[in-house]
């Protein structure tokens, strides 16, 4: 199996069980060289709120958008128009990556900002 195949399964099998939780689930996706985050309703499948170092706000205050800085910066930013939109608590989705460096840094800038997982 190479690298891929294995996320995809990683993250197939996360999913399974956030879906028998019925919450809203904090989705992150990254890349080399950026990295992206939606919250997605449970029941119908909608991005309610989404946040990227692609975003206008982002993209100028920060220096390289893949690293952790950048994603500490998406963390707080998805956090703070979640509690506008009112949601406060999600399950976290890390799409099969492993929760350490930028994956990490994400969550723990959305927990600061507010959002309970």
């Amino acid at each position: 199996m190479d690298k891929k195949i294995k996320r995809h399964r990683r993250a197939r099998k996360s999913r399974s069980k956030i879906k028998l939780l019925g919450l809203h689930r904090l989705c992150v996706h990254r890349t080399p060289r950026h990295i992206y985050a939606q919250i997605i309703a449970s029941e119908r499948g909608d991005v309610v709120v989404s946040a990227s170092t692609l975003s206008k706000e982002l993209s100028i205050g920060i220096q390289s958008a893949g690293n952790v800085a950048a994603a500490v910066a998406v963390g707080q930013l998805i956090a703070k128009r979640a509690k506008e939109k009112g949601v406060e608590r999600v399950a976290f989705d890390r799409s099969g990556f492993k929760f350490h460096g930028r994956i990490k840094a994400l969550a723990d800038a959305a927990r600061e900002g507010g959002l309970s997982f």
